[in-house]
């Protein structure tokens, strides 16, 4: 939770990359003279190698060479729309993540690395809550915010484009694709309750994008009602759903690709291994 976040700081470790070119290449102020919003990549990287049936965390596993973390961080570095990048990981993997992945591999877009919670959400609202105490070398009052899964390695400059021209437009958005498959809607005891037209059906993907002001306030309002929440057994799955449960704003989604997929289980590491090879 966000108030829990702003008052345990002290047991978040975070790692400021300090470089004067830096600052000269990224840091404009957002709306002056014309120029580009700034805007703010939050990459999720806690998760954990469970599904995977491995002991290190996928993240780090190896994908054509590179660590699959490696991609993401990737395009966001070469990335024209992105200028800064608060990395969240497990608070035992800091060390490894700066000096192995962001030292080695020379991303200076990320300013911050930082401990991500137990669940999603708190990791998101750990790195939104960095943004709203300006803890970002140059701050993001009133720019952008994209939100992406560090497990996603297939992040094209496309879907940031496409994702951030239509959180300009909308406020928030989220990259998504067509379900391919027919959907069944249960009744709770395994039975088919129902099929919604497969065409209103979208398999929800990351970045997801949205106003820095409307996902700040969004996050605001969830740590004040969570508890209520949790008794009524509504689950909070991403960060769209904040913004829809706590906003009247409504969320674009945006169509992006088969191809960005999150990788899970080791059957999706053979899946992205055989794109890298095309």
């Amino acid at each position: 939770m966000v108030d829990r976040v702003a008052r345990d700081r002290n047991l978040t470790e975070d790692y400021m990359i300090n470089k004067a070119e830096k600052e000269e290449k990224h840091g404009r102020e957002p709306e002056k003279n014309g120029e580009k919003p700034r805007c703010t990549a939050i990459i999720l990287a806690a998760g954990s190698g469970s599904r995977m049936q491995s002991a290190v965390a996928k993240q780090f596993l190896p994908l054509k060479g590179k660590p699959l973390i490696w991609y993401a961080l990737h395009a966001v570095e070469e990335s024209r729309i992105i200028d800064d990048c608060i990395l969240v990981t497990a608070e035992q993997d800091i060390p490894y993540v700066r000096e192995e992945i962001v030292q080695k591999y020379h991303f200076t877009k990320v300013n911050i690395i930082t401990s991500g919670g137990a669940e999603r959400y708190l990791s998101v609202g750990r790195a939104l809550q960095l943004i709203a105490d300006g803890r970002l070398k140059v701050p993001n009052e009133h720019g952008y915010v994209f939100i992406h899964d560090g497990a996603r390695p297939f992040l094209t400059e496309k879907i940031l484009e496409d994702t951030y021209a239509a959180a300009v437009q909308y406020q928030a958005c989220v990259a998504a694709v067509q379900s391919k498959d027919t959907v069944k809607i249960s009744d709770g005891e395994g039975f088919a309750l129902s099929t919604p037209d497969r065409r209103t059906v979208w398999n929800i993907q990351t970045p997801q994008v949205f106003e820095t002001s409307l996902i700040l306030q969004a996050y605001e309002r969830l740590k004040s009602r969570l508890p209520r929440m949790q008794e009524q057994g509504i689950q909070v799955t991403d960060d769209a759903s904040v913004v829809e449960l706590f906003t009247e704003t409504r969320v674009k989604l945006v169509e992006a690709s088969y191809q960005n997929i999150k990788i899970t289980t080791p059957e999706d590491m053979k899946t992205a291994e055989a794109f890298l090879e095309d």
